[in-house]
C-alpha cells in the first residue's frame, strides 16, 4: 500500500518544496538490513503476511541500490535531494523508494520539458 501512495505523493511534493543544497553526487548510504526488519515487523504488527523474506528483501534492495548508483548521476541534485529527504522524513530509508522518487521526478521533468519545448 506504501508503495502505491510513493508515485502521488512524489507528484505532489517534490513541486512544492525548495531545493536543497547538492547531493554531490553521491547515492545516499542506508542500512538495508534494518529496512528488511522494519518492513518484517510493520507487516507482524499489522497481522500481514510479509511481503517477501529477508534475504529477497535484501537482494531486491541491493538491486534498486545498483540501479540507482546508475541513475543518481545524471539525475538533478534538486530531484536527488527531494527524494532522499523525502524518503528520510517518511521513513521508508529503502533503495527502492528513492530509486522510484528518482525514476518519477525525471519522467515528470522531462514530461514538463518537452512541453515547454513545444510552446
Amino acid at each position: 500500500m506504501m508503495r502505491a501512495a510513493v508515485p502521488l505523493l512524489v507528484s505532489l511534493i517534490i513541486p512544492l518544496i525548495p531545493s536543497m543544497p547538492p547531493a554531490f553526487g553521491r547515492v545516499p548510504v542506508l542500512n538495508v538490513e534494518m529496512t528488511c526488519k522494519t518492513r518484517a515487523a510493520d507487516a507482524k504488527m499489522l497481522h500481514s503476511t510479509p511481503a517477501q523474506s529477508m534475504a529477497d528483501c535484501v537482494r531486491d534492495e541491493d538491486a534498486a541500490k545498483q540501479q540507482l548508483s546508475a541513475l543518481w548521476p545524471s539525475s538533478s541534485a534538486h530531484i536527488r535531494n527531494q527524494c532522499e529527504s523525502d524518503a528520510r522524513s517518511l521513513g521508508t530509508n529503502s533503495y527502492l523508494d528513492i530509486l522510484t522518487c528518482v525514476q518519477i521526478a525525471e519522467e515528470l521533468k522531462a514530461d514538463a520539458d518537452k512541453k515547454a519545448a513545444k510552446k
